[in-house]
């Protein structure tokens, strides 16, 4: 069946050896660009609705508790000894306070 298809495929010129390459990037679109892409939407609206009082994860792991948000910072204290430390909003990984709801 693939046989067939590549002598028919030779047969076009052009639109033949055009086929694989275009095929190959639609596969590579609905596997890996799409998930990407909502994944990285799904991430903005959780940035964007930080609030005082939620319970974050940052990328370097560091657990703690909202106090402040503002434009591109938000400040959290962590625990035990209730340090407050400044990140910038994209370095925030999870806002863990609706798994700990549930």
């Amino acid at each position: 069946m693939f046989a067939m298809w590549l002598q028919s495929a030779a047969g076009l010129g052009n639109l033949g050896s055009l086929a694989l390459p275009i095929l190959f990037f639609v596969v590579l679109y609905f596997l890996m660009i799409a998930p990407n892409q909502r994944k990285q939407k799904k991430w903005q609206e959780m940035l964007g609705q930080l609030k005082t009082g939620d319970r974050v994860t940052t990328n370097g792991g560091i657990r703690g508790t909202v106090l402040t948000v503002k434009d591109d910072l938000v400040v959290l204290r962590v625990q035990p000894d209730g340090v407050k430390l400044e990140f910038v909003k994209s370095a925030i990984a999870a806002v863990t306070t609706d798994e700990q709801a549930a």
